[in-house]
């Protein structure tokens, strides 16, 4: 019997230890992230480090360079969409060829933004010229279709 009281004590010592851990390195991750958040999900803490994942832009950042009339390129993604994970690594480095400065909205960080934007599906690329929407291209594609939406929409 005290054997088995010895084991519980120990098992629920480790699984103790193991959530102290775990919580300690998301909030670690989390402090001094794009995102001006406490707290992060799982997916976007996994991506913090990806270059394909830099260049966030905030929300009010959005609006305000919307308002200001500023033309900008948005890459409207969620971490958890699998369209996104396949998309990205053909996307972003594209954009940096075409000298394009494309910022991300992280869909899953800032979900009241899908509505804002009329995002249907991730991912949704929406160029703004003079803070206007001008084009628009979601899902995901052939390498084609995003090289033409770059070329026709972003670069006219």
């Amino acid at each position: 019997m005290k054997k088995m009281i010895v084991f519980v004590l120990v098992l629920v010592a480790i699984f103790g230890a193991l959530w102290f851990v775990v919580n300690y390195q998301n909030q670690k991750a989390s402090e001094g992230n794009p995102y001006n958040k406490s707290s992060l999900e799982q997916a976007t803490i996994d991506q913090l480090d990806d270059p394909l994942y830099q260049n966030q832009i905030l929300p009010e950042e959005l609006e305000e360079k919307l308002e200001n009339g500023e033309d900008v390129t948005v890459y409207f993604y969620s971490p958890t969409c699998i369209h996104c994970q396949r998309t990205s690594p053909v996307v972003v480095p594209m954009a940096e060829e075409y000298g394009i400065d494309l910022v991300k909205m992280n869909l899953l960080e800032f979900e009241n933004q899908w509505q804002k934007y009329g995002i249907q599906s991730t991912p949704t690329i929406v160029h703004y010229e003079a803070g206007e929407e001008s084009a628009r291209i979601n899902g995901e594609r052939p390498q084609q279709d995003f090289e033409d939406f770059f070329e026709t929409e972003v670069l006219e």
